[in-house]
């Protein structure tokens, strides 16, 4: 078991980001024995949930777009999904693979309509908390691994995030799925790497 001040967060490892899902991300399944492992591991362990109301602001249903299309928001660009993890969908259900009976907490997040939040830590705008970074620092926590899906968005920023709250971040990425749109896989890398972020596989 590691120390008690190490936690394992477990990101978005649900069916609409699993192949099959509404938005699938290429190997999604096939990093949960791994995370199943590391749940094991260590002595907090946190899931997130992608949370999302049918009429969220980041569905390109709702502004009659194209799926990946971009579109800037009050708090900047973003990208205009499939609709995803809609709120008590079969989607929004996390793999019925993934040890979820470990998790001393599960965090929602993407569930306020009218803004999108890929970070575990806060929306996208950067600064409305989703309250982990309280219940980490209530644990004594200090040190960070995150794996789950997907790399280069909702790991990414979780991980930038963290770093930048002070936390020692690691992020597993042989335990982590990537879309790589347009790129973001390369450019999430080195941003979470010029944050002083440890990627290991």
């Amino acid at each position: 078991m590691r120390p008690a001040t190490e936690a394992l967060i477990v990101i978005d490892v649900q069916n609409d980001f699993c192949p099959g899902g509404a938005l699938a991300v290429a190997g999604g399944d096939a990093i949960i024995p791994r995370i199943n492992g590391l749940l094991g591991e260590f002595p907090v362990k946190v899931l997130t949930q992608d949370w999302h109301p049918a009429d969220h602001s980041s569905f390109a249903a709702n502004h009659g777009a194209e799926a990946f299309s971009m579109t800037e928001m009050a708090y900047g660009p973003q990208v205009l999904w499939p609709t995803h993890c809609v709120q008590g969908t079969a989607g929004a259900a996390f793999h019925p693979a993934l040890a979820t009976d470990p998790a001393d907490l599960v965090i929602r997040k993407g569930f306020r309509a009218g803004i999108d939040s890929y970070s575990a830590f806060f929306e996208n705008d950067r600064s409305t908390p989703t309250g982990l970074e309280g219940y980490l620092r209530t644990r004594g926590v200090t040190a960070l691994t995150l794996v789950g899906i997907a790399t280069d968005f909702c790991v990414a920023y979780s991980a930038l995030d963290a770093a930048r709250l002070g936390f020692a971040v690691t992020v597993l990425e042989g335990a982590c799925a990537g879309i790589d749109l347009n790129g973001s896989l390369a450019e999430a890398r080195a941003e979470m790497r010029a944050a002083g972020v440890a990627l290991e596989h």
